[in-house]
């Protein structure tokens, strides 16, 4: 569960079962009474219908757990936490962060600070395209050390600068204006 949405459609299937939440997270849930074995396959058959897995796989599940806290951290907050990422990462998950960061990378074949950069970038794109912050606030909202570093970063990510981006947002807006005047004028004659 990646979402919100995701929480809300998973509490929907445990209901039509009938099987009672004590807490759901992103990523983890827990029941209130004992499944058995036919509620559990009802619980996958349900899952995989949806586009979930259940995962079983503790490598698997604390990986989960580390993208689902990257995620709410760098998607949902408002405000950025007050500790580096890997401080946050190491409370919120008690774990050594050295250890979390092994075992991302043996699972997942990736870094766990690519996968943060590139969930930073993919943030730092919406809060563009939003056109609510600065670079500046953007920078500090997701823990950049200057606008430069940010830059560097995007352009890497991307391919384009964050300047270059935010005008590509106003070219499609200005184009899809046109849009409307060509059709306007169409619909005149």
């Amino acid at each position: 569960m990646v979402s919100h949405c995701c929480k809300l459609m998973v509490k929907e299937e445990f209901n039509k079962l009938k099987i009672k939440i004590s807490s759901i997270e992103l990523g983890e849930l827990e029941v209130q009474q004992k499944i058995s074995i036919r509620q559990f396959d009802k619980i996958r058959a349900a899952l995989l219908k949806n586009g979930h897995e259940l995962l079983e796989d503790k490598k698997a599940i604390q990986i989960e757990k580390v993208k689902n806290a990257i995620i709410e951290m760098i998607h949902y907050s408002e405000q950025p936490p007050e500790e580096k990422y890997s401080e946050y990462l190491s409370k919120k998950l008690e774990c050594d962060y050295t250890s979390l960061s092994s075992l991302f990378s043996e699972v997942t074949g990736s870094t766990l600070q690519q996968f943060i950069i590139i969930n930073k970038i993919e943030r730092a794109k919406e809060l563009i395209i939003y056109n609510e912050l600065s670079l500046k606030e953007i920078c500090f909202r997701l823990h950049y050390s200057s606008v430069p570093h940010f830059s560097n970063q995007f352009k890497k990510i991307t391919g384009l600068s964050p300047v270059y981006f935010k005008s590509l947002k106003v070219r499609r807006r200005v184009a899809l204006e046109h849009l409307m005047d060509e059709q306007e004028i169409k619909t005149k004659k």
